[in-house]
């Protein structure tokens, strides 16, 4: 059946569900907390001070964020910088989780900045010197590119089906020609975009752990490290195919469809060398600086150091060589969580556990208003993906114009 598949908005599917409900009801409670950050200020949502100047916002919703939403820029470079014509079907899925990523770590930035109207500074006052001006440039750059990559997809949505109401009709012609010009014009310059999003996301997934670098003695011994760029870069391309696993045996589940076990199997072959790259430098640091001795005794930071090594990167790494786990979904789906999930501890970890200021009147927690920010942007990342994939042909399905009985089926 795989030679009969194509991209298509999933319309057998209403969007409204009781997990929907659900995720609405998670999403107003972000956004109700999200209004009281900008009526009244940062500091009466957030426990943060001069101390602790970035809490889980930074942590997980730009961090984690940037890291979670590689799939776009390793997917790409799979599918069409290597020509691997085969994973094709998961490029646009992860394009969208890329793209609705990117976006969300965007406005995550925005709400941590205590000035927050003065986001678009770095665009015209450059500070070469700053590793946080390359992030933001970087990550502003690749945005747009990946709403560039995603237009096709639009483009093949609306072809021939522009059809506005009443004195609007009148536009219907120009605007499809319009399409199918830019249609054209995307179809020979993709390639292009396509490299510039794969170097622009090693660019700045590496520039984020230049920034822990800087900050010295701040950092616990076991994650202060000169090598952090280069695991924020390795741990990065290491979760982009488990990102995608995570991601489409979800949606499978959630829309009723048979996961394309035949692209995730042989993808999640991959993630087991990716992941012995990064825990090979990983333990090669820990014993070249000898910070080891650290995790002799029981504290926040060894045990938390523990588990993210253990769970995040060793028994995924050992299930992904496992020829049952590739092809089991629920096997396949434990050991990518598994690895998302060790990222994204990582990230917490990093930006949050090991940040302890020389100068402070207590321990960091997030409140309240932060984690239902945090939980809400999450479900609103869930709700434009499940809206998108009902309006736009993003996921692979089966055509139905086309079947091996007919004489005139194309495969593609």
């Amino acid at each position: 059946m795989s030679g009969y598949m194509r991209s298509q908005p999933v319309t057998t599917r209403k969007f409204l569900t009781p997990g929907v409900m659900v995720l609405l009801l998670l999403a107003a409670n972000g956004l109700f907390w999200l209004g009281g950050r900008f009526l009244f200020g940062i500091g009466a949502v957030t426990h943060l001070n001069n101390q602790y100047p970035w809490g889980i916002w930074i942590g997980i919703d730009v961090a984690a964020g940037v890291a979670l939403a590689a799939g776009g820029f390793t997917t790409a470079a799979l599918g069409h910088v290597m020509h691997r014509e085969q994973y094709h079907a998961v490029v646009r899925p992860a394009l969208l989780t890329a793209l609705l990523g990117y976006t969300m770590v965007a406005v995550g930035v925005s709400i941590d900045i205590g000035r927050y109207y003065y986001i678009w500074h770095p665009l015209i006052m450059w500070n070469g010197s700053s590793a946080l001006f390359e992030v933001g440039i970087c990550v502003m750059i690749y945005m747009t590119v990946l709403y560039i990559e995603f237009l096709p997809v639009v483009t093949e949505r609306f072809i021939g089906r522009v059809n506005l109401p009443g004195p609007l009709a009148r536009f219907n012609e120009l605007i499809d020609k319009l399409l199918r010009l830019l249609d054209r014009t995307l179809d020979r310059t993709m390639f292009v975009f396509i490299i510039a999003g794969v170097v622009l996301s090693t660019l700045h997934q590496s520039s984020l752990g230049t920034l822990m670098v800087i900050a010295g003695p701040k950092m616990h011994p076991l994650w202060q490290t000169p090598i952090s760029p280069l695991l924020f870069l390795l741990s990065a391309v290491s979760v982009g195919f488990p990102m995608v696993i995570f991601e489409s045996l979800l949606a499978s589940r959630s829309f009723g469809l048979k996961p394309e076990m035949h692209i995730l199997g042989r993808m999640g072959r991959m993630v087991a060398p990716l992941l012995g790259i990064y825990l090979a430098f990983k333990l090669g640091d820990l014993f070249i600086r000898e910070t080891f001795v650290y995790l002799k005794t029981v504290t926040t930071a060894s045990v938390m150091y523990i588990i993210e090594l253990l769970f995040g990167v060793i028994v995924p790494m050992r299930m992904f060589m496992s020829p049952t786990v590739q092809k089991s979904p629920p096997l396949l789906f434990t050991a990518a969580t598994l690895v998302v999930g060790g990222v994204l501890l990582n990230r917490l970890d990093t930006f949050v556990v090991a940040y302890t200021p020389p100068y402070t009147y207590g321990p960091y927690f997030p409140s309240f208003g932060e984690i239902s920010v945090t939980v809400g942007f999450i479900s609103i990342l869930v709700l434009l993906y499940r809206a998108a994939v009902i309006i736009f042909p993003v996921i692979s399905l089966p055509d139905r114009r086309l079947s091996p009985q007919s004489k005139y089926s194309v495969r593609g």
